[in-house]
């Protein structure tokens, strides 16, 4: 990906995730990114293509966001699992929560859009794929998998509504991870 397309995605990022859907507008794209009028549409003709591209770009950005958070890109124990994740929950809420509000913006624009619904949920699925691969190594399955990402989904979207001040996610990934490994022995 060259690195003005990237200039372009992280600006429509930003820009989704501080003003919301409406806002999101080619031209809009260009002021955030500082580029040239008519940028954003030499990437993304369509306003379609531009949300796909959104999608494609939060999914990588993930990936990057856990290898740089962890210490080993796989967890080899539960504590690192519980470690990783916890980072990774306060990153979305704390460090980054513009870019989490895009992601929510592009859930519920994917509701009336079924080109942008495939490409979300792909992404997701081979996310859930990789969260099952990590999860696997510490004697997690599939459907472990599916509880922990949905309930990861739902301490980040509660944070980012009612931010707790004191919010720590470890203790109760914990005791969840704990239980949902032990429900497998």
């Amino acid at each position: 990906m060259s690195g003005k397309r990237e200039l372009v995605l992280d600006a429509a990022i930003e820009l989704l995730g501080s003003r919301g859907i409406r806002a999101l507008t080619h031209r809009a794209v260009d002021e955030v990114a500082g580029m040239p009028a008519g940028s954003a549409s030499n990437y993304f003709r369509t306003r379609a293509a531009l949300l796909t591209g959104i999608a494609e770009r939060l999914e990588a950005r993930d990936y990057a966001d856990w290898e740089a958070l962890n210490r080993r890109p796989a967890p080899a124990t539960i504590e690192d699992l519980v470690d990783g994740t916890a980072a990774f929950v306060v990153h979305a809420v704390r460090t980054d929560p513009t870019r989490t509000l895009a992601r929510y913006a592009l859930f519920q624009e994917a509701r009336t859009s079924p080109a942008l619904r495939k490409t979300v949920r792909s992404g997701h699925r081979r996310l859930t794929e990789w969260a099952a691969s990590l999860l696997a190594n510490v004697g997690g399955d599939r459907a472990t998998t599916q509880i922990l990402v949905g309930q990861l989904e739902g301490i980040i979207l509660h944070q980012l509504v009612d931010p707790t001040p004191d919010f720590d996610p470890r203790p109760v990934l914990d005791r969840l991870m704990r239980a949902l490994i032990a429900s497998n022995d």
